[in-house]
């Protein structure tokens, strides 16, 4: 028996997927994600290496749609015409900056779209011009950067021979005086205060021991505060009158500041004198009886004239309410007979000692 075929059904089932395909391609387009889509015309004013038909197109780094067409522009052969179809809700504008940019390690071209805020007019759909050397890769951009390089190299070859040559001069003039060259850096490092630090010699003032016998004795406590002088006594350095250039003293410093180290060289002559009724500091516990106030008026070596040493100082004794018990000013100074750090030292030790027994026996007196 023979078998009859189904023509109607197999005629139905093909008109039903025609339908289908028809309607999942209209779905795909409108429905299904790709949606309604706006062409744009798009000149590249130079080569576009590697740009293919269904190439992306992306807007603010955003996918939104592809190339659909390429070709070259038939007014100027260098230029390059391509058409590419986007999401219609992309924001395109007149002013749209196009580029193109290569992605991935394999360096795949894509069109890019950037900003923009001029709007067409309606219905006029806008060419959009690319930026002149928008196409052009970093390998590109290298070759024409060296292709420049090497130009302006060979444009000058005749300068470039010439310095090198001025060079090699210069350069044979230094070997030649190589010894001057390190005595000028020596001595512009020297009158810079660079290099390695000069070492300070530190000098400190000798408390005088003879004294004589203990006669009389101090029958109150008394304290000898800090020395008050003005500011350019506030120094370790060896002060001149007047000033000038002593090179002997460069590298001069007293042991401490010199209101500082009287305080402590005249503490120590009272103690010299009698250890058993020695004066305090201020800052020693208690309260004394009287205070030795000491201003310092001189404290120099004075070279105008005859060198010597000057020391001259202003004392009080004020009682423990601020009353001034008596005030005196002495003076004393040494002659020099050479102005360097050592006779200098000998003669303030000798004029210091004169100061210390003429304080101290006035002191005892008065206290």
């Amino acid at each position: 028996m023979e078998t009859r075929a189904p023509y109607v059904l197999i005629g139905t089932f093909v008109l039903a997927a025609i339908l289908a395909v028809f309607g999942f391609v209209y779905w795909l387009n409108n429905t299904g994600g790709i949606g309604p889509r706006t062409n744009y015309h798009v000149q590249f004013q130079g080569p576009v290496p590697g740009l293919l038909v269904g190439a992306g197109v992306l807007f603010n780094g955003i996918r939104v749609g592809e190339v659909t067409q390429l070709g070259l522009s038939p007014d100027n052969p260098r230029f390059v015409n391509a058409t590419v179809s986007v999401a219609t809700t992309t924001p395109v504008r007149a002013d749209t900056k196009v580029g193109l940019d290569f992605q991935g390690l394999t360096g795949v071209p894509v069109v890019t779209l950037e900003g923009g805020t001029i709007v067409a007019k309606s219905g006029e759909l806008p060419v959009l011009i690319a930026e002149p050397g928008a196409g052009q890769s970093m390998t590109q951009a290298a070759r024409d950067a060296l292709r420049r390089v090497d130009s302006v190299l060979q444009d000058n070859s005749g300068p470039l021979k010439d310095t090198i040559a001025n060079f090699k001069t210069f350069s044979d003039g230094l070997a030649r005086n190589t010894g001057k060259v390190d005595g000028i850096l020596a001595g512009l490092e020297k009158m810079t205060g660079g290099g390695a630090p000069a070492q300070k010699i530190t000098y400190d003032l000798r408390t005088p021991q003879n004294l004589g016998p203990a006669g009389k004795t101090l029958s109150a406590s008394l304290a000898i505060p800090e020395p008050t002088a003005v500011a350019m006594l506030q120094t370790q350095r060896m002060l001149f009158s007047p000033v000038g250039d002593n090179p002997g003293f460069a590298e001069f410093l007293w042991a401490d500041s010199i209101p500082k180290l009287l305080q402590a060289r005249l503490i120590d002559s009272f103690e010299n004198y009698d250890i058993a009724h020695a004066p305090l500091r201020t800052s020693d516990l208690g309260q004394a009886d009287f205070q030795l106030l000491i201003d310092i008026r001189r404290f120099r070596i004075a070279t105008d004239g005859d060198p010597r040493v000057e020391i001259g100082l202003t004392a009080r004794i004020v009682d423990k309410n601020g009353k001034l018990v008596t005030s005196r000013l002495i003076e004393a100074s040494e002659k020099l007979d050479k102005v360097e750090p050592a006779a200098a030292i000998a003669a303030f030790d000798a004029a210091f000692a004169r100061i210390a027994k003429e304080l101290i026996g006035w002191t005892v007196q008065a206290v």
